[in-house]
Parts: structure tokens; C-alpha cells; sequence
């Protein structure tokens, strides 16, 4: 194989703020491309700070492990993700945009979608969920504006403010749409055991990761009293965290990047529906390349949050449809080999 890797930066319609008063106004990328012959596998990992994830230090690690990821034959993805799994022991992200470019190539060889390798069907009519669109952390009155101007049938309201409840008040006085609120682990126990309730009320359907990774003891509280159901994002990040938080939540939000690929994310999957939780797959910004990543588990999630390229000015291939004209958010299957879709150099939307 050839690797070859770039970093990618493309720019957010709106700055994306999240709890914290963490905010971009672009999301930086690394891509990259395993080549054999006329076929070509692409991969993506974005840069997340607070995960201490930058291009750079990926692209580092690329070029110390050149050869040896050159030399290796790709006759199975899953044996593919092993040895990255051992090479890169600490980067997951890492080793996600490997492991995503892989099966990308593999499909290529394969001439055949992954969906359809890992045997899932998938055409117009497949039960698959609505993608929702996600609002940042903002003033209300820009939230207001936001949403109205992308008039969705699903919204993932980012939360983690002293005025959340005002937030969702005031989104729902303009919308009969369902909503889901994400708290990034902004609350404390005190903070959720009062807004959980308040948000039921307004019609919100869910709740993202309210409390802090490691506050098993609030989960605990909040699953025993939740009118909402509760999911794990922070608090489920690997393959071992999975039987944990069936303890504490009601489902848990499956991140490629961090899990370390698509390879493990299948297994995540499994087990997760094993243990009767629900099961959401989400995003960290990714361009088109990541989004068609989350689009082959379609058939098998019951929520899905891929709207990376929803929120950008930019986009970095073509291929993926969001069903804009008809029923917004429904993703089309991609019966093109590998990803399904195809790279392109960055433009505009």
C-alpha cells in the first residue's frame, strides 16, 4: 500500500461552542489516503483539543510508522485494525483514520459497500433514523435565529448554561420539532435532578451525557428518577466501557474516533443491544469522509448525529445525501464500493 496524509481545515457555517465555553470556527483534520494500484481508501480524524488531539502530532506518528503500515497486506480489515491497534497503542484517533481508510480500500478491491460486507442491507426503504441538526451553545436569541434558519426535523441542542431551560423554552416556542440536549458533562447531580424534568416537559426527548464521566454515583441517581432517557458519550469512549454504562444509562453514543475505528465500533454495537441499550451513533465534526463512515452503521443505530457537513461551509466530497429536498435528515444509501462516496479537495457547500 501508499500513505500518503494532509491536514484539512474547513469552516463552520456558525462558531461551534459547546459547554465550557469551548468554541471553533473551523475544524482542523487529519485525511488521509492507502492507495494499491488504481483503488483508493480514505480515512479521517479530526483534532480535538480537549482530548489533546492535534494533526500534527498525528502526522508525526504516521511518518515514524510509514513502512511498516506500507508493508502491511490488506486482506482483512479487522486483522488491519489489530496490528494499528498495537502500533498505535495511545492514539485512537489515530487509529481510527487508518482503520476507516481500510475498509474504505477494502471495499474498493471488494467492488461492494461495507454495509454490504458486514451484511447489512440497506436500500430507500430500511428503517434508518433521521440525522438530527445540532445548535451551539449561543445567546437564545442567535439559537432562535439559528434554528430558524435550517428548519430540520430533529435538533440536538447543545446545553450546559445557567439559562438552559430559557434555551429550550424559547427553541420550543418556535418549533413542534423533537429536541435532544447534549450537556457535554456540564451539570452537577443538583443542576440535572431539576433540569431533567423541566426538559421533559418541553418536549425533549433524550439527554446526552449530563454529568461527568466518572460521577457514577449522580448517574446512578439520575437513572433511578430520569423521565428522560440517558446517554453515555464522555462516559463511554472504548470497547470496555460499554458494560459500565449499562448500569448508569439507558444507551450510549458510539464515537468512531474515539472508540478507535469502525472495526471496534461493530463490536460496541453488539454488546450494547445485548445489555437492551439503546444505541446512538455520533460525530466530533467530521467532513464527508467521516460521515460516510457513520453512515454504514445506519441500519443497526437508533439515533444518529453525522451532521458535520451540515454545519460547515465546506464540503470535501460528493456523494452523501441528506435527502434535503424531500425528507431532511433521511440518509440515502450508498451503493457505491467502500464509503460509498467520493474525495474531493475542499469546497463550497
Amino acid at each position: 500500500m501508499q500513505l500518503d496524509f494532509w491536514e484539512q481545515k474547513l469552516a463552520f457555517e456558525y462558531p461551534f461552542t459547546i459547554s465550557n465555553g469551548r468554541t471553533k470556527t473551523h475544524q482542523h483534520s487529519l485525511m488521509i489516503r492507502l492507495s494499491l494500484g488504481n483503488w483508493q481508501g480514505f480515512g479521517e480524524a479530526p483534532a480535538i483539543v480537549y482530548y489533546n488531539v492535534t494533526v500534527e502530532d498525528m502526522m508525526e506518528q504516521l511518518e515514524k510508522s510509514r513502512k511498516l503500515i506500507e508493508k502491511f497486506a490488506l486482506i482483512d480489515p479487522e486483522r488491519f485494525w489489530h496490528f494499528l491497534h498495537h502500533l498505535f497503542p495511545k492514539d485512537p484517533f489515530l487509529v481510527s483514520a487508518l482503520d476507516m481508510a481500510g475498509w474504505d480500500l477494502f471495499g474498493q478491491m471488494k467492488k461492494q459497500p461495507i454495509h454490504e460486507i458486514w451484511n447489512l442491507p440497506w436500500n430507500e426503504n430500511t428503517p434508518t433514523p433521521i440525522c438530527d441538526y445540532t445548535l451551539g451553545i449561543d445567546s437564545i436569541d442567535k439559537m432562535v435565529e439559528k434554528m430558524k434558519a435550517h428548519p430540520w426535523p430533529i435538533y440536538k441542542i447543545k446545553v450546559g448554561t445557567d439559562y438552559d431551560i430559557e434555551m429550550i423554552t424559547a427553541i420550543r416556542a418556535h418549533t413542534t420539532a423533537p429536541l435532544r440536549v447534549d450537556a457535554n458533562a456540564g451539570w452537577t447531580t443538583e443542576e440535572a435532578l431539576q433540569k431533567i424534568p423541566a426538559l421533559a416537559k418541553l418536549g425533549v426527548e433524550l439527554v446526552e451525557q449530563p454529568l461527568a464521566k466518572d460521577n457514577w454515583e449522580g448517574m446512578a441517581q439520575l437513572k433511578a428518577t430520569s423521565v428522560l432517557p440517558l446517554f453515555a458519550d464522555e462516559s463511554c469512549v472504548f470497547e470496555k466501557d460499554v458494560a459500565a454504562c449499562a448500569h448508569y444509562f439507558h444507551g450510549i453514543n458510539i464515537k468512531l474516533t474515539k472508540c478507535s475505528g469502525l472495526t471496534p465500533a461493530l463490536r460496541m454495537i453488539k454488546e450494547a443491544k445485548t445489555l437492551g441499550m439503546k444505541v446512538m451513533m455520533g460525530s466530533m465534526n467530521e467532513s464527508v469522509i467521516g460521515s460516510a463512515a457513520i453512515a454504514q452503521f445506519l441500519p443497526q443505530l437508533d439515533y444518529v448525529d453525522m451532521d458535520g457537513p451540515l454545519l460547515m461551509t465546506e464540503l470535501n466530497g460528493h456523494g452523501l445525501d441528506y435527502n434535503m429536498k424531500n425528507n431532511k435528515g433521511k440518509i440515502m444509501p450508498l451503493p457505491k464500493p467502500g464509503l460509498g462516496v467520493q474525495y474531493a479537495m475542499p469546497f463550497k457547500r
